[in-house]
């Protein structure tokens, strides 16, 4: 499976939900220290991306304005300024805007008919053509994998904000909310129509600053099908955590699971040798604490830090088979259980094989290794 950064989504709105206005000039919707708390946000990133779009209209320099801020990454050893990004299918940017000559190294994501343009109109960046259309993932796989960047945060446009959080791309949502009203129809909104993810974002964080208000969200519904989504890090990373505290043993694996509903909903959780049961595994002591007929099972996710067992000496029913029984069609897992106890276990093939969506999230295998350490090589 593929690996992504860190995906913070930023902006900031009127009362009725405007980006901006259609006036001639920016409307400055955050306060002086709103903008120096994006400022702060902006060094701790590797990247930061925005569309052709609020290139054209806001000819943004988009740099870190602190000197401080900039020698603390120098001296942390990363470039003075973030990785600044752009997407544009069609390629038709204008070579003598802010964005090409100020702060560090560009990069513009496009289309082969947009290099094609680039080539012959070029500007002071590295292009990267990702087919035939944009694609999200793979411009976020180029972005880990090849430029090493682990947090990217976006900050516009709006059309770019409703991309990523429908495809269940955006891990967090950084909204300042500005006391004042647009009301023109003709301006442009933040997030535009179209099927989003079911269900309510957690709030992480609410703060006042000056006369606006910072709202954070991050996205809690599990993706659908072999496609991972922002949430199903956060949920599996939450089952790594739960393997964490099991008791230690020399002739178990450690594991932690979670069940969690379609709209994000936690149904259950549970960890190896949870309440002082020897022999009982993670995904059997979290589904077990879920009522009998819940309808919500059957649509539920389950994340398990270690694929679900086929096999095991201390009960009848392993859970591969407890899952299926269960009725849940969706699995997401951090790593395949090696041949320590049983050869050839394959929990995940046995999932697949009846149908279940099985997702794998290499990132994690470590974090889910780690309270095994003793029992692998």
């Amino acid at each position: 499976m593929p690996s992504y950064p860190y995906v913070l989504l930023s902006a900031a709105v009127s009362l009725d939900g405007y980006l901006d206005d259609t006036g001639p000039d920016r409307l400055l919707l955050s306060s002086p220290a709103d903008f120096d708390r994006v400022d702060e946000v902006r060094a701790s990133v590797d990247a930061i991306l925005i569309g052709a779009g609020t290139i054209r209209a806001d000819n943004p320099r988009l740099l870190v304005n602190s000197a401080e801020r900039r020698a603390a990454r120098k001296a942390d050893g990363k470039p003075e300024y973030p990785l600044k990004v752009t997407v544009s299918a069609s390629g038709e940017l204008d070579p003598t805007a802010n964005f090409w000559h100020t702060g560090g190294e560009k990069i513009v994501y496009t289309t082969e008919r947009g290099a094609e343009r680039l080539r012959r109109v070029p500007v002071a960046a590295d292009v990267v053509a990702l087919g035939s259309d944009l694609d999200w993932r793979g411009l976020l796989r180029h972005l880990r994998e090849a430029r090493g960047v682990e947090r990217l945060m976006v900050e516009g446009g709006g059309t770019i904000h409703t991309q990523l959080l429908q495809q269940g791309l955006a891990d967090e949502v950084q909204l300042v909310l500005a006391p004042l009203f647009v009301g023109d129809p003709k301006a442009p909104r933040l997030f535009g129509p179209g099927e989003y993810q079911g269900g309510r974002l957690r709030l992480l964080e609410t703060r006042r600053i000056e006369d606006v208000v910072l709202m954070r969200y991050e996205p809690t519904a599990p993706g659908a099908g072999v496609l991972p989504s922002a949430a199903d890090r956060r949920w599996l990373a939450l089952a790594c955590e739960l393997a964490a505290e099991c008791p230690p043993s020399g002739t178990a694996f450690s594991v932690g699971a979670v069940v969690v509903a379609a709209d994000g909903t936690e149904l259950a959780r549970g960890h190896s040798r949870e309440g002082g049961d020897p022999v009982v595994h993670a995904e059997e002591a979290a589904l077990a604490k879920i009522a009998p007929g819940d309808p919500r099972v059957t649509s539920a996710t389950v994340y398990t830090s270690l694929e679900p067992c086929t096999r095991r000496a201390s009960r009848p029913v392993p859970c591969a088979r407890l899952i299926l029984a269960a009725g849940v069609r969706r699995v997401v897992t951090a790593w395949r259980e090696p041949d320590t106890f049983v050869a050839g276990a394959d929990g995940s093939g046995l999932l697949a094989g009846e149908g279940v969506d099985v997702v794998v999230l290499p990132e994690y295998e470590a974090r889910a290794k780690a309270p095994n350490s003793h029992l692998l090589p």
